[in-house]
């Protein structure tokens, strides 16, 4: 069985929802700057996420549209046109990182951790609108353990 000509992983996955996984990855990154995958999926999403940069870069009307089919919200599309593409000018490629953490605890799988190169680049953050995280409360403790109470009587 050979493969010529074809390109890509199948991730035992249907095209539709290998794309759309691909997608969520790509926005993710774009969002956070690092996504921790398994290998494969991170071998799969850098180069699609360097041909967004390269999109990104060139600030057409095309290249803005290009953004808009393969990431999912328009947070992202925003972040990659105003933020990263200006982080990125100078470099020609190679805007992301693979790291290989050793392998998962249930399933024994590969893991990596994908991230942006960004280590001297300066991001110059536009204020994004986002939620507050809710204020977690601390519960007094009830019990004290006999550790605890060893501890506090010294």
């Amino acid at each position: 069985m050979h493969r010529h000509g074809y390109q890509g992983r199948k991730l035992q996955l249907a095209a539709g929802p290998r794309r759309a996984l691909i997608r969520g990855q790509l926005t993710s990154l774009v969002l956070h700057e690092a996504i921790t995958t398994t290998e494969a999926k991170a071998k799969e999403v850098a180069p699609r996420f360097e041909r967004l940069v390269t999109y990104a870069k060139r600030g057409t009307l095309a290249g803005g549209r290009a953004l808009r089919r393969e990431l999912l919200t328009e947070n992202a599309t925003q972040k990659m046109i105003a933020e990263l593409a200006p982080a990125f000018a100078e470099r020609q490629g190679g805007y992301t990182r693979i790291i290989k953490l050793g392998n998962r605890r249930g399933d024994n799988a590969p893991m990596a951790r994908l991230s942006l190169v960004l280590d001297d680049v300066k991001i110059v953050s536009a204020p994004v609108a986002e939620s507050k995280p809710a204020v977690k409360t601390a519960k007094p403790a009830t019990k004290t353990t006999k550790t605890a109470a060893k501890a506090e009587a010294k």
